[in-house]
């Protein structure tokens, strides 16, 4: 790992491995929000195209 600075702000550089493990990581504990039920996300969906098609 190594620091660089780069006007006056501080980043750190690591092996692209560390990297991915890293990323690995913090989307197993990413939680969505809200999750739809099926019937929900029909409901939803339709509300949107409705939307979409209004602003044409």
């Amino acid at each position: 790992m190594r620091e660089l600075i780069i006007d006056d702000k501080k980043f750190v550089a690591i092996p692209e491995e560390n990297f991915k493990e890293l990323q690995k990581n913090a989307a197993l504990k990413w939680k969505p929000e809200k999750t739809f039920t099926v019937e929900e996300a029909r409901v939803y969906s339709k509300k949107l195209i409705n939307e979409w098609a209004s602003e044409k």
